[in-house]
């Protein structure tokens, strides 16, 4: 039983890994290109952008929705990787 506890986090640990490799990293600052596409596709789901920057090799968008502040982090193909609300 101990085996097969070990073996099922193992191969647990390798799957997080393996996403958090294949998350497609920003390697520079957005431009206004970039900040435009991020803003639109944000404005689509209601949120009103205030600044978008880059940080941890993610774009992050500071942005409000319905009155709430919040922090959008997306990977270099604008796919969001986590929301965090202040």
């Amino acid at each position: 039983m101990t085996r097969i506890l070990a073996l099922s986090l193992a191969l647990l640990a390798g799957s997080l890994v393996t996403a958090e490799a294949e998350t497609p990293k920003v390697t520079s600052k957005p431009d206004a290109v970039v900040t435009e596409q991020i803003t639109a596709k944000l404005s689509e789901e209601g949120y009103e952008v205030r600044k978008v920057k880059t940080e941890d090799g993610l774009y992050e968008a500071y942005a409000l929705k319905n009155g709430e502040k919040f922090e959008i982090f997306m990977d270099a193909d604008l796919n969001v990787v986590r929301t965090k609300s202040e």
